[in-house]
């Protein structure tokens, strides 16, 4: 079965055809485009970017990122436990909101510095 696909790897937005049965693909212009397309048909990941509630008179929301990929299927599972932190002020760029979600070894952290 063949799978059709643009790359978002770079601008260039190769058109990809991906076998399912052998992971061939074809229509990429460079390496990173063929591992795109095999990730994305074997184990679909994504970098989410979020905000959780912070104690803040200056601002009630705070912005926070994943430090890398998470499995895709996680995604509204993350947002879950997303809406229930309530940070306390101050926070700082990089600060650690939540550790090692879903045993990925990734984190959430803080992606902007907020004090009173």
């Amino acid at each position: 079965m063949k799978k059709e696909m643009i790359c978002i790897v770079c601008p260039v937005g190769c058109h990809l055809s991906i076998d399912t049965e052998s992971l061939e693909v074809t229509g990429n212009r460079c390496p990173r485009g063929e591992k795109y397309a095999r990730i994305e048909i074997t184990n679909p990941t994504r970098v989410v970017t979020s905000t959780v509630k912070v104690n803040s008179t200056l601002q009630r929301r705070v912005s926070v990122k994943t430090t890398d990929a998470i499995p895709k299927g996680k995604i509204f599972d993350l947002m879950d436990m997303l809406d229930s932190v309530d940070l306390k002020v101050p926070v700082n760029i990089g600060d650690v909101v939540l550790e090692n979600v879903f045993d990925t070894g990734e984190d959430v952290v803080v992606t902007m510095k907020l004090e009173e």
